[in-house]
């Protein structure tokens, strides 16, 4: 439930390691039917990989909406005239990808030029020697992300990897993050790194072919380098057009970043959104030398800004939306969405009302059924489980379970659990965490609970109860702030996962071996505790015992939500506005342990409220590459009194599969 999120000894939120997962970028919502091809999308299209090794492949992604035709395309390296390519298709889907192989071999150290079929440049990367071998690629979200030579095998056609190697010099942190085309035409730097970047000797070129790469120097000669989390400005001396590109390249002559925009797309200023990280949009207002104001309507650059869908209705008796509150700030490093930019409103108004809660606040915790994925289950602070089913594209109570929910009670049929988080079993049964007592909410009880869905009636009790309370001392001050900062969410991570990825038993020192617990089940358990974002790992057995595992950080401040997604093969801790709306996805590393992988924030589009709830469907429900991901706003506040998100509980968008 929405708290103020203040306590002390609280850890600042900080910034996750980033390193390759494999995902995809769409901006697209769901299944949706395919579009015309548009040829005047081409400043959607990106380089998105490339080889120099043997096949000489290049592989061309769409950031955009809509599919991009590129009938009669061409390409040149830095030895040859505009050539034809015969691409894997005629046309590129929204966020999909097209390959082929150079008509003429690329050089240890070349150039890459697409151009559309009138000549108008497209994209254009550049390397040094070896900088193509095995390839050169996108790292950190594809047609977006920094370019660095890959290590892995390449990924041609398919996503590449979300984050970048820990090995990745702190020079492929530098973004371009804004450029006007006013006259001034002012580029903007930005180093999202933790140290300062010389750039004493790069340079910068247009998309005119004739033009030679410029020194920055030579257009501000005081820029010399970036501060971690700083900004440059240079004005261009070669003048950028209504419809240009630019191009940054390093001392190497190795293309860091590059930017196309449309006629006016960059008028007053074309910008990144979010700040460092996401896609070009065009702004309402330049803010060259600060973060960008991310207000304009999008269109300038390499993406779009997504849409808000769905909601209204009047708010019912006693229903009352409540603001957010303990805003925090998004965590250095953190990337944009990589799904769909479209998030619909996926609920009626108000329907979460209860006895206990007619405010209608206080859905938080969301877990998929992985047995059944036409069923999301949710859990109500203050004792509510719904079984949830789609009916005309919104998540309602399945009403042949129980159209209003069902009460929950700690074991004995007693207390009000303030029910946050849940997950599915191994054998199909129903965890929920609870962190208080809201029948004497003072006193902390951090539990996790099992309840059989199965069971009749209209009030579940547990088939077991594991209570880990007397493990956080620091929650049983007799304030009911502190004792509403316990378990949050929690998740069900698979054995198989964890010796499949060689996780180090903390207890044992050794590779994890589930025979060694064999009261456990089929898996382990991590609860997320809001007070400090760490994950704490249990063995729960048959017998109402429970195995400590430890703590794990997840570089958070705060933890609302936890779930094992296999489509990813990662855990996901999702932090509300505490931590900027974030999911860290976490891995399994090469000592055995579990750490942090790479961070995303929400969609652009969606409000900056307690949002505590996350969950993505299996990925058995994929369609064109992607699957459903639903958010639950525990305040119901949406953007505000009188907007259409304002009294309700859940979001719906897509995440790539």
């Amino acid at each position: 439930m929405p708290t103020s999120h203040s306590r002390t000894g609280v850890a600042s939120v900080c910034a996750a390691a980033l390193t390759f997962s494999g995902l995809v970028v769409t901006g697209l919502l769901g299944a949706q039917p395919a579009a015309a091809a548009d040829p005047a999308g081409y400043q959607n299209v990106r380089i998105n990989e490339v080889t120099s090794a043997n096949s000489d492949t290049v592989e061309l992604y769409n950031t955009g909406s809509t599919a991009v035709s590129i009938s009669g395309w061409k390409m040149s390296d830095d030895g040859f005239s505009p050539q034809s390519f015969s691409p894997s298709a005629g046309s590129i889907p929204a966020g999909g990808f097209v390959t082929f192989n150079s008509p003429k071999g690329l050089g240890d150290s070349d150039k890459l030029v697409i151009y559309t079929a009138d000549g108008t440049v497209v994209d254009r990367v550049d390397w040094a020697t070896g900088g193509a071998k095995p390839a050169m690629a996108r790292c950190g979200g594809d047609g977006t992300g920094a370019w660095v030579t890959t290590t892995a095998a390449t990924t041609f056609g398919a996503a590449n990897a979300p984050g970048c190697p820990s090995s990745t010099p702190a020079a492929s942190r530098v973004r371009i993050n804004e450029v006007t085309s006013d006259g001034a035409d002012t580029v903007e730097l930005y180093n999202g790194g933790t140290s300062a970047v010389g750039i004493g000797s790069w340079k910068y070129v247009d998309n005119d072919t004739s033009h030679s790469p410029v020194p920055i120097s030579s257009s501000s000669p005081s820029a010399t380098s970036i501060p971690a989390g700083g900004y440059v400005t240079f004005n261009s001396s070669l003048g950028l057009g209504d419809n240009d590109s630019l191009f940054l390249l390093d001392a190497n002559g190795t293309t860091v970043d590059s930017v196309t925009w449309a006629t006016g797309g960059a008028k007053p200023s074309t910008e990144r959104c979010a700040n460092g990280t996401g896609w070009f949009r065009t702004s309402t207002t330049a803010t060259l030398g600060s973060a960008n104001s991310c207000t304009g309507g999008g269109g300038g650059g390499g993406g779009q800004t997504g849409r808000l869908l769905g909601g209204g209705g009047a708010l019912t008796s006693g229903c009352t939306p409540e603001a957010p509150s303990g805003t925090g700030s998004t965590p250095a490093g953190t990337l944009a969405w990589p799904g769909g930019l479209d998030v619909t409103i996926a609920d009626n108004v108000c329907a979460f009302t209860t006895s206990t809660g007619p405010e209608g606040r206080d859905l938080s915790g969301l877990a998929f059924d992985p047995a059944n994925p036409s069923v999301l289950w949710a859990a109500k602070n203050k004792n509510w489980l719904y079984k949830l089913v789609k009916s005309n594209g919104k998540w309602i109570p399945d009403p042949s379970w129980s159209a209003t929910g069902k009460q929950i009670r700690f074991a004995g049929g007693t207390g009000q659990p303030d029910s946050e988080g849940l997950t599915v079993g191994g054998n199909g049964h129903v965890y929920v965490t609870s962190e208080r007592d809201n029948s004497d909410n003072t006193v902390p009880k951090d539990t996790i609970m099992e309840f059989d869905p199965t069971a009749t009636g209209s009030t579940l009790t547990p088939v077991r109860q594991w209570d880990m309370t007397s493990q956080f001392p620091q929650l049983d001050t007799g304030s009911k702030d502190d004792a509403n900062l316990g378990f949050e969410g929690v998740g069900y991570v698979p054995d198989s996962w964890l010796t499949a990825n060689g996780w180090v038993d903390p207890l044992t020192h050794a590779a994890y071996d589930p025979a060694n617990y064999p009261l456990h089940g089929s898996g382990l358990y991590a609860a997320g505790l809001e007070w400090d974002g760490t994950l704490h790992v249990y063995g729960l057995n048959s017998d109402g015992t429970f195995t400590t595992f430890g703590a794990i950080a997840t570089g958070k401040a705060s933890v609302m939500d936890v779930t094992f997604d296999a489509g990813t093969q990662r855990i996901i801790a999702t932090c509300d506005n505490t931590c900027g709306e974030t999911h860290t996805l976490m891995k399994i590393d090469a000592t055995g342990a579990i750490v942090p992988d790479v961070t995303y924030t929400n969609p652009a589009v969606m409000p900056i409220d307690n949002l505590e709830g996350f969950a993505l469907a299996p990925t058995s429900t994929c369609v064109n590459g992607f699957r459903e991901a639903v958010w639950s706003d525990d305040g119901i506040y949406g953007f505000g009194s009188g907007s259409s998100s304002s009294g309700h509980s859940l979001y719906s968008g897509t995440f790539p599969c």
